[in-house]
């Protein structure tokens, strides 16, 4: 059975993580032990990805297949999956809507919150009736 995660951007760190993870539709993480995370996604796992300020994104299906390459002189500093069926959010996930689709208050402080399988399902569904464009 596929995991659910929240993975969060990066922005405050570094703005032009959030920007590459949207352009070349993947998740990230920089410097060990956050690299790990990414590292251990599974195939069809479902990512949401998560802007400080903003809420959720973007969602995709993991790959399976991680890489790493160089980030800011630091060699394999960021590790990296790529996401299928990468779709950007009509409208984002707030916070508070998080909150309130759980029924309860997440911390989303970390580089990656793993949901329960239901968590992620009802954050799933919400997304998928009030947050993408339809498709013709």
């Amino acid at each position: 059975m596929s995991k659910c995660y929240i993975i969060n951007t990066n922005k405050k760190y570094d703005f032009n993580s959030e920007q590459e993870m949207i352009q070349y539709k993947k998740c990230s993480a920089y410097g060990h032990p956050w690299t790990e995370h990414i590292d251990n996604l599974q195939l069809n796992d479902v990512i949401f990805l998560y802007s400080n300020k903003n809420g959720i994104i973007a969602t995709g299906l993991a790959s399976g297949i991680a890489k790493a390459k160089d980030y800011k002189g630091k060699v394999d500093e960021e590790h990296y999956m790529k996401l299928n069926n990468f779709k950007i959010l009509k409208n984002r996930v707030k916070y508070k809507q998080i909150n309130n689709i759980l029924n309860r208050n997440v911390v989303l402080g970390r580089t990656q919150i793993k949901l329960e399988y239901e968590d992620g399902l009802k954050i799933w569904q919400y997304i998928t009736k009030n947050c993408l464009i339809k498709e013709r």
